[in-house]
């Protein structure tokens, strides 16, 4: 195999990856580093956007939790790709189902669990006084 064809297949590899996926060479110093400081920055400034969003008054008060819930769905996503490397190339098929699975798990104990609450709460009777005499 020639140098040229060496150099062809290699410069294929490198358009054949995965947003966020990173390959270090072998001439640099830190092979990922620029990714995990532009996480890290990303991470620092989202942080400062939802102190900043929670305590001015720059956003419309009753729009300050949806402001608030966006930021923080953007750092989850900031933290997934960024620092837990989760892409959407072929090699990490496993790891987005298993993440997935993860969320349907929690998203079905919680609302299970609300559900029950919600329920609980409906087919409770008050209390009358001689049972709130009771209660310690």
């Amino acid at each position: 195999m020639s140098e040229m064809d060496s150099r062809n297949e290699d410069m294929l590899d490198r358009r054949d990856s995965a947003p966020g996926e990173e390959r270090s060479e072998e001439h640099e110093v830190a092979g990922g580093l620029s990714g995990y400081l532009l996480g890290f920055g990303l991470a620092i400034l989202l942080s400062v956007a939802s102190f900043i969003a929670a305590q001015t008054d720059l956003i419309y008060q009753p729009a300050v939790i949806s402001a608030l819930t966006v930021l923080a769905i953007a750092q989850m996503g900031v933290h997934l790709v960024f620092f837990l490397h989760l892409t959407t190339g072929p090699d990490n098929t496993n790891n987005v189902l298993a993440l997935a699975f993860g969320v349907l798990i929690v998203t079905l104990v919680v609302l299970g669990s609300v559900w029950i609450m919600n329920h609980l709460s409906q087919n409770m009777g008050a209390m009358d006084a001689h049972q709130a005499h009771i209660m310690p």
